[in-house]
């Protein structure tokens, strides 16, 4: 068990490592939040301008890239995604493949999932975290949220805590096992695949309350 948690963790932090690099050397300029963000209507047979068109471009490929989960959680957990959050209010349940260590719009390390009240799990966002704020963010207009540095469990529950040398072996409701510790991270969600009136990036989204009992 401890090497299994030793691989868990060490590709956690590879991941965040990975992100850090790609964000230094990123192509983007910093630019205003979506709240910020200058109206991009066109009259009839205008073109976009091509920073609109690269950003559309990019959603349009993360959604290709991630339909076969969208409605299939099986899918992603065949694919080596784990969980690794329970439900978060007004966000939803995580899940995170280890195995992705650098950063492609294509391949989200974490996918949020929304459990609707059919029984049903829906992919909502599609997740990135860094390690640091990004000195160039990897999507135009991309604003983010945090997370503290916690112990995490195999049942999704964790619990913050700042030392990864004192995570109880356990988890201390459920019993769970410890899988992996991480450091406070810088988070970037994307709601590809569900509307959220509070923004493409924002960290939460009110029209998933309805599914915060899990």
């Amino acid at each position: 068990m401890r090497s299994i948690r030793a691989r868990i963790g060490g590709a956690v932090i590879g991941a965040l490592a990975a992100s850090a690099l790609v964000m230094s050397t990123g192509a983007f300029s910093l630019v205003p939040g979506p709240a910020n963000r200058p109206s991009t209507s066109q009259p009839d047979g205008m073109s976009q301008p091509a920073a609109m068109v690269s950003d559309s471009d990019q959603i349009a490929a993360m959604r290709i890239a991630t339909a076969k989960y969208a409605t299939d959680l099986g899918k992603a957990k065949a694919a080596g995604y784990r969980i690794i959050t329970m439900m978060m209010p007004n966000m939803g349940i995580h899940y995170m493949n280890p195995n992705i260590t650098k950063f492609d719009i294509r391949k989200p390390p974490i996918l949020v999932y929304e459990h609707t009240a059919s029984g049903q799990f829906q992919l909502g966002a599609l997740e990135w975290v860094f390690p640091t704020m990004p000195k160039n963010p990897p999507l135009p207009n991309a604003t983010f949220g945090s997370f503290p540095a916690a112990c995490h469990y195999s049942d999704g529950t964790f619990i913050p805590h700042k030392n990864p040398k004192t995570c109880p072996p356990k988890a201390p409701k459920t019993g769970a096992a410890f899988t992996f510790w991480h450091p406070d991270l810088v988070t970037m969600h994307v709601w590809v695949w569900y509307p959220n009136p509070a923004g493409l990036f924002s960290s939460t989204n009110p029209l998933v309350a309805p599914f915060n009992k899990g």
